[in-house]
């Protein structure tokens, strides 16, 4: 409306220097003129091509073509998607950078989803690390300069108070699992804020590629209460809010809010998986959220699960069991402290000793040295089980001399930290000392395949956090395994998922992490492997789905009944398909 009459732009004959009629009144409009955003919606093949849910691009059959207006909108050759998927990966083959392979995906999920997830599950091992660690890991620092298109939903300070309407403005409704940051700990590379965004993306992508989870059920959430990252405070592409990290009651404010808005929209089942918080929020977090919320934090119980998977797996290659090996801790922090915790519960759950019993052949290491009682008053909470009877002790080498553990873990966030000495030291302990560099990404990692294997002569049991080559060592080829949390999770929530559970107990990750070494055969042990391959993950996380539910089942934890019979078929025939689909 104009002064009361209606403006006559639609109606208007007048075309713009020749071309196409003006039918919205955009070459009319100026700086100083409001035009209202109109669509129109019809439908037609074009819309389609655009709509990354729909698209098959080459692959729409002559008859969806007539159907559904796609004449002349697509070149006239049909091409299967089992092509496409070759021609995609000859693609981003080409680059030789990984961000850019990265932006690849990211593009092509944008453009054509079931594409997308086809391509990252036929080859998962090659892909895995373009989509999530390492290379996530360098798309969060570049984030603002490759941000295209907004992925999920970022909440600010400035939506506080309209969190709930915030939430309503997510196109899907039927919302299944959340994977939300702050950014404050995203992997080893410190405060991104706003930029952390690429880890709930990736994480969430996962989810569907390696446990079946609908995309249309995933929602990534940024939370952004600013950053005390200096470079992007200073940097005029960053993306998110441009003042220092909220804290305090403030920030508790916002995230109750959140917490609060979520169950209120999506109800008493949707999965809340926390990512790289810091540690102080991460422990807290957890633990207020736990008793009314289904929620579940991957950097402390998803990294515990698949580590104690691994573990557990291990005993085959070195023999006796949890109670005669002794563990140390590099790094005392959500990942350290959660997998400590989660091995005293295995141990004690196999043997009845008591929790405070087992933890006693459990030591850990923090940024002052070995965790001991005479500390125990100027401890963290989180840190305070850990500190047994020792003389303080500074020296990593000299901790493990004294200690004399059968298992080093590394959780540190700290590269190289496992030197020469170190791996000598264990290796001179033992006759096949367990090694876990478990501290992402790469270039964080404790040490290398090469250098285990190396400076062991060739006796360590090697997994990491970040994927490595396989290493050729005196003559002999060894393939390190890697204790990657995407083992776990993705089956892990398509378990809750499929019993409806409404809480998460410690008992559900025990029997995650009892599911994924089952599946551990002999012939990934005679090349030293602790961990299954890749390339099997989709029967993997419905075997993990399937341990979850009976464990939720059994404890009184799941809502979906009757109970299926067979809770490995029913995961599997639960799980999303990344075929096309046929339209008529």
């Amino acid at each position: 409306m104009d002064g009361g009459s209606m403006v006559a732009d639609i109606d208007d004959n007048v075309t713009s220097g020749g071309g196409v009629r003006d039918v919205y009144g955009e070459d009319k409009a100026s700086e100083d003129r409001f035009v209202t955003p109109w669509s129109v919606s019809v439908a037609s093949g074009y819309t389609m091509l655009r709509d990354p849910r729909f698209n098959k691009g080459l692959a729409f059959t002559e008859k969806e073509r007539d159907a559904h207006y796609l004449r002349g909108l697509l070149p006239p050759t049909v091409i299967c998607q089992e092509t496409q998927v070759k021609k995609l990966l000859r693609h981003i083959r080409q680059y030789q950078v990984p961000l850019h392979k990265y932006m690849a995906m990211m593009d092509l999920q944008e453009r054509n989803e079931r594409l997308f997830y086809k391509l990252l599950l036929d080859h998962v091992e090659e892909l895995l690390p373009v989509v999530y660690t390492p290379t996530v890991g360098e798309a969060c620092q570049k984030y603002g300069s490759i941000f295209m298109k907004p992925q999920g939903l970022y909440i600010s300070l400035k939506e506080k108070g309209r969190i709930l309407e915030v939430l309503g403005n997510w196109p899907e409704k039927n919302i299944q699992v959340i994977v939300v940051t702050d950014g404050e700990r995203i992997l080893g590379l410190g405060d991104l804020g706003c930029q952390g965004m690429g880890i709930p993306v990736g994480k969430l992508s996962l989810y569907t590629a390696l446990g079946g989870v609908r995309p249309s059920a995933c929602l990534p959430i940024t939370i952004d209460v600013g950053t005390n990252n200096e470079e992007l405070l200073n940097d005029e592409l960053y993306i998110g809010l441009k003042h220092r990290r909220v804290t305090g009651q403030e920030y508790a404010e916002l995230l109750n809010e959140f917490m609060t808005a979520v169950k209120q929209n999506y109800g008493e089942k949707v999965l809340v998986q926390f990512e790289d918080f810091a540690n102080h929020n991460a422990f807290d977090l957890l633990e207020k959220y736990r008793s009314s919320h289904l929620v579940f934090n991957d950097d402390i119980q998803g990294t515990a699960s698949v580590v104690l998977a691994g573990l557990v797996a291990a005993l085959k290659l070195v023999g006796g069991n949890l109670t005669d090996h002794r563990f140390l801790f590099l790094g005392a922090g959500e990942a350290g402290t959660g997998i400590a915790e989660l091995i005293a519960l295995e141990t004690s759950k196999r043997t009845n000793l008591p929790l405070d019993e087992v933890r006693k052949n459990i030591w850990l290491v923090d940024s002052k040295g070995l965790i001991v009682s005479s500390r125990k008053e100027s401890l963290q909470h989180f840190k305070q089980p850990w500190a047994h009877e020792h003389e303080p002790v500074t020296e990593l080498v000299e901790a493990i001399n004294q200690i004399k553990p059968t298992v080093l873990i590394g959780t540190s966030g700290q590269g190289r930290t496992f030197t020469k000495e170190v791996v000598a030291a264990m290796a001179s302990n033992n006759e096949k000392p367990i090694i876990l560099a478990l501290s992402n990404p790469t270039s964080q990692s404790e040490c290398t395949a090469e250098e285990a294997y190396t400076w062991s002569q060739g006796r360590a049991i090697f997994a990491s956090g970040s994927p490595f080559a396989s290493v050729e060592y005196d003559g002999k080829v060894f393939v390190p395994g890697q204790a990657n949390n995407a083992y776990i999770f993705p089956g892990f929530g398509l378990g809750l998922i499929m019993s409806g559970s409404i809480r998460v107990l410690d008992d559900l990750l025990l029997a995650a992490s009892e599911a994924l070494a089952s599946q551990v055969t002999q012939e990934d042990y005679d090349k030293g492997l602790i961990y299954p391959p890749f390339t099997n993950i989709r029967n993997i996380s419905a075997h993990i789905a399937a341990n979850v539910a009976a464990k939720a089942y059994e404890l009184g934890l799941a809502t979906r009944l009757p109970q299926p019979k067979d809770l490995v078929k029913y995961a599997e025939n639960s799980m999303y398909t990344p075929a096309y689909r046929s339209y008529r």
